[in-house]
Order: structure tokens, then sequence, then C-alpha cells
């Protein structure tokens, strides 16, 4: 699933393709929103909130979520799309650009007023202008005894962690994923967090080691099976969970994380 940094990219690309711009057409290709028109209407902004797109057109803003699998595009005006149009989720046309969402996990056309009824529950955006630290220090204490893993993953303590961070915040405290929240030093792993996505956020390729070669952009995830960059012990894979949330994959060195 894209993670925050993806998210912001995704943002940004919109962000010069659209904002300021009128829409000569939209199509918006689920059922519920089949007949909606924004044609005629100015893009104000495209924003990213945690996981999530806003697109703002008037008095109403196109929100969007990629999940596992969506992206948004950019293509020239009558350029061929990448992907097949039965993907295509929602199509944005302006006299310069055309931008298509694929596979799009959330497509809705919301309100702007009600933009909260779909974005309102998440914590503090680690790539916002208003994050605030505290604040998602103060959501993950909140409840000491979920794993850290899961507390880090959790959107409504902060937004924009996906398990790849969450796996590689946890090798480099040195902590196990299953630690308890209550017995992690939750400020040090937010301020990781958002240095983490904050170097990132600019980048073609992830990375979280330093070292940008092939196989070595991650400490731990995605590496099951193969030797700890560290010590050299091999890397585990595991699967997390918590009552309501869905299981999460982990990966983690038996030697160096506690």
């Amino acid at each position: 699933m894209p993670e925050g940094d993806t998210v912001y990219q995704t943002a940004a690309r919109l962000r010069r393709a659209l904002e300021g711009r009128v829409l000569t057409q939209t199509d918006f290709r689920v059922p519920a929103y089949a007949t909606v028109d924004l044609s005629g209407q100015r893009v104000d902004e495209v924003v990213s909130r945690g996981k999530h797109l806003l697109i703002r057109v008037g008095d109403q803003s196109i929100h969007s979520h990629l999940k596992m699998e969506g992206s948004w595009e950019v293509y020239p005006p009558g350029g061929r799309w990448r992907h097949p149009a039965f993907q295509a989720r929602a199509v944005l046309r302006t006299a310069e650009t055309q931008a298509v969402g694929f596979l799009l996990g959330v497509l809705e056309v919301v309100p702007r007023s009600q933009e909260d009824a779909v974005v309102g529950h998440l914590g503090p955006d680690l790539l916002g202008t208003d994050w605030d630290a505290d604040e998602a220090v103060r959501r993950v204490e909140a409840h000491p005894e979920v794993p850290i893993a899961i507390a880090l993953l959790d959107q409504r303590n902060l937004a924009g962690l996906g398990n790849v961070y969450a796996n590689e915040i946890c090798f480099v405290r040195g902590m196990l994923p299953t630690r308890p929240a209550g017995e992690a030093d939750v400020p040090a792993c937010v301020d990781l967090a958002r240095r983490m996505l904050v170097a990132n956020r600019d980048r073609t390729v992830r990375v979280t080691t330093g070292d940008t070669r092939r196989g070595r952009t991650t400490w731990v995830y995605g590496r099951e099976g193969r030797p700890c960059l560290r010590c050299g012990t091999l890397i585990q894979r595991s699967e997390l969970g918590r009552t309501g949330l869905e299981e999460r994959v982990t990966y983690f060195c038996p030697v160096c994380q506690t």
C-alpha cells in the first residue's frame, strides 16, 4: 500500500497539472458519482492528508485513497494511457492536461464543508504543514498495551505510515514490532517517523538505510531470510494483528531487536 511519501508526491504531481486550471470534462466511473459533472469549475487546490488525497473544486472535494493498487497519472491531451481504460475510476481534463485515477481504492465526491467526514478521524499528518508531534505522541501513549508497530500504523494516531516505515522504525529503534507501546520511547519513534518521511518525500526510491544500492535500501522490510545488514542474522517474518484491525506483516532481526 502506498505510504504518506508516495501520496505526497502524487499530490504534488496533480497540483502541477491541475491547480488553478478549469476542468473541461470530468468522468467519475463509479456508480454513486457517475452523474457528477464538475466541468467549467476551477481546481482550487490539491492536498494530501496522510494516505488520502483531496482535489478541491469549488464547493466540492474529490476524495481518493490509493489502497494497494491505485494511482493517479498525468497525460497530455489525447495522450495514450499506460493502463487499460476499464481500470480508470476518474478522469479530469483541462485544456492543457488530463489526470486519470486508476484502480482507486476509494473515490468519492463530497461537499467541501464535509471533508471531516472522510479525513477527520486521522491523526496528525506527518508531512502536513500542521504537523503536531505532541498530539501524535499523546494518541499513541493513550493505548500502552498496543504493540508499537500496530500503534504506528494506526492512522488515527498519526497519518502517513505504512508497513515499510513501521518495520524500519522498529529496527532502527531496536524494538521488536510486538513491544507494547507503553514500553517504547514513543517521542523518539514519532520523531524518527517524521524524519524518515521528510527525507523520502521527494525521492524516487524510498531509502531508510542511507544506502541506495539494490537490496540495501531497507534494513528489514521485504528482506525475510536475508542477512541483517548490521549483524548478519537472518531476517524473520511474522504477522501481527489487533482486534478490529487487519493483520500486518512484520520483518525483524531477532538479535538487533528486543
